[in-house]
């Protein structure tokens, strides 16, 4: 029997009794369970739940959907842990276990891989396994007269083997002769094997181990999967601590605050529009954007934030500079600025997990999975805040920019809409289980956020933002799911592809990006759960968003940002 080895301790135990009970079978028809079979228990637990937008990973589910051609899971939400397994069939009965894995739980899969740790007690653990085994046969030997001197031998090796595990938790509290222990255990119950008995009692004892370590091997799984989306979605306390230390000077140093409103309207110069709640995350945009800028005196940065973090990003960047350029930070929250252009809460980019095999007939364990980031409903609110310009670049905060930008305000997008990053690995056919009825050209690729060039003058002659509302209505019972569906509808035939040189996707999930690609990207996109300013973050795509932090600040420092 074979198992996909769990990250808990839990899995070695279930690896050893496994090797046991196959032992065993040659004494009664007792059937060899499949992987499938010792999933199925945690397989048919989906709760399959819609979280709300500010918990912890969204994911849309709908109930007892099987393991399809394609599946889209949506924003994840706190509740997903035990989600994409309702009903879901293994094709497979060893490897399927790593594609059933990634269908369900996403890039946690990858990380758990990325960061295994070897393990301490493995002998510990395969001595509880013998000695469980040891206690199955030994009232079925100590019945048989026959038997005397065996059971006599099991009683020893039972109490010896007690005794060590009362005073061990790791192999490094083993006694030097273990292993000889070890081996007169396994000699003990090669022979009770040999012995003709009554299985019924071994059979009880040996089931009732099966499914105390399968619950135990998914409790921990649901565990740590839950500890990672929890790590994922709340902010470090570095960066927490960061805020509430601006916030606190800004109102020490309120005067310090000043305004250049004359650039932050003018349309012959170069806007871009940051959405963010996260201060280090959009300094980084910021600073890498002006330092491969050929020239920053036509360079203007709009940054809105929300109402928790709005004086934190003022304090940041007055007391900032980014070369020529300025920084603008807006409260998008705020009714008394912007009117009707203000939403109750920030909304980000929203980021969904696609998962479908490279094939229709392709197994799990050949899943494909991308995270596509779409515009948020602020995005939408773009052209009643900037009233004035006509033109701007959208950067999400989770990119680093490489090169210069500027050709950027040059590009000729022929009446389009939005210039953007197309996706020909997800096309709009292979979501249509998702998609549903909706008109949509089978083989358009689908588009992300994350760069994106605006003309918000086309953006109001086709009333783009109302055609948006309208259909996030008519999909409310959808409700996070709205967002992708119209989204998608309302952009259909108003994009315009940028070339693929400008972004790099996939530096928050994916572990096999060629390094030589990522440093020819003009951008650098870290979609995925594994954001740089995370402790998750992939360690060799860290140090392309680390270098444009400021080492030296003061704050950066008390808080611990820099490690």
């Amino acid at each position: 029997m074979l198992f996909y080895r769990k990250q808990n301790n839990s899995s070695m135990l279930i690896y050893h009794f496994s090797f046991y009970l196959v032992s065993f079978v040659g004494h009664m028809p007792l059937q060899r369970p499949s992987p499938s079979d010792v999933l199925k228990g945690f397989v048919n637990e989906a709760k399959n739940e819609t979280g709300s937008i500010n918990a912890t990973p969204k994911t849309q589910q709908k109930k007892g959907i099987p393991i399809p051609p394609q599946v889209v899971m949506q924003p994840f939400t706190s509740k997903n842990i035990s989600r994409i397994n309702g009903k879901a069939k293994m094709k497979s009965d060893v490897d399927e276990s790593e594609g059933f894995c990634d269908l369900k739980y996403g890039s946690y899969c990858i990380w758990r891989e990325e960061n295994r740790e070897e393990m301490h007690d493995s002998m510990v653990k395969k001595l509880k396994d013998q000695l469980f085994v040891a206690r199955a046969y030994f009232p079925s030997i100590v019945k048989i007269p026959a038997q005397s001197k065996l059971s006599g031998e099991f009683k020893q090796n039972i109490q010896e083997v007690e005794r060590v595990l009362s005073e061990s938790t790791t192999d490094a509290d083993l006694p030097p002769e273990i292993q000889k222990k070890s081996r007169r255990m396994e000699a003990v119950i090669a022979r009770a094997k040999s012995v003709s008995l009554d299985c019924n009692n071994i059979d009880k004892k040996l089931r009732q181990i099966f499914d105390l370590t399968e619950d135990e091997a998914n409790f921990h799984m649901k565990q740590s999967a839950f500890l990672y989306q929890l790590a994922v979605q709340t902010m470090p306390k570095s960066l927490h601590c960061l805020s509430m230390r601006l916030t606190v000077e800004y109102f020490r140093d309120h005067l310090f605050d000043k305004e250049l409103s004359e650039k932050y309207s003018d349309p012959t110069l170069q806007h871009y529009v940051i959405f963010s709640n996260n201060v280090i995350a959009s300094s980084v945009v910021i600073n890498s954007t002006v330092v491969h800028a050929i020239d920053t005196v036509n360079q203007v940065f709009h940054v809105l934030t929300d109402w928790q973090n709005y004086y934190a990003m003022k304090h940041w960047f007055l007391r900032n500079t980014f070369r020529d350029a300025v920084v603008q930070v807006l409260n998008i929250e705020d009714p008394d600025s912007y009117g009707k252009a203000t939403l109750s809460h920030l909304t980000l980019p929203v980021e969904f997990r696609v998962s479908f095999p490279s094939n229709d007939s392709a197994p799990a364990i050949n899943n494909r999975t991308q995270y596509v980031s779409i515009f948020s409903h602020s995005h939408y609110l773009l052209p009643e805040i900037f009233k004035n310009l006509e033109k701007v670049v959208v950067l999400d905060d989770d990119v680093v920019v490489q090169q210069d930008l500027s050709a950027l305000w040059s590009l000729n997008m022929g009446g389009k809409v939005t210039g953007a990053i197309e996706i020909c690995s997800v096309k709009m056919d292979q979501l249509r289980s998702y998609l549903g009825d909706h008109s949509f050209q089978k083989h358009s690729c689908s588009w992300m956020s994350g760069l994106n060039v605006i003309d918000l003058a086309r953006w109001r002659d086709l009333d783009i933002s109302e055609t948006y509302w309208k259909l996030v209505k008519e999909q409310v019972s959808m409700k996070e799911g709205s967002a992708l569906l119209a989204t998608l509808l309302t952009f259909q035939d108003q994009i315009y592809a940028l070339d693929r040189v400008w972004v790099l996707s996939g530096l928050g999930h994916d572990y096999g990006l060629d390094i030589e690609g990522i440093k020819k990207a003009a951008v650098l996109h870290y979609n995925g759960n594994m954001k740089p300013w995370l402790d998750l973050g992939i360690p060799k795509y860290k140090e392309y968003w680390k270098k444009f932090l400021n080492h030296e600040d003061q704050y950066l420092s008390e808080c611990n940002v820099n490690r």
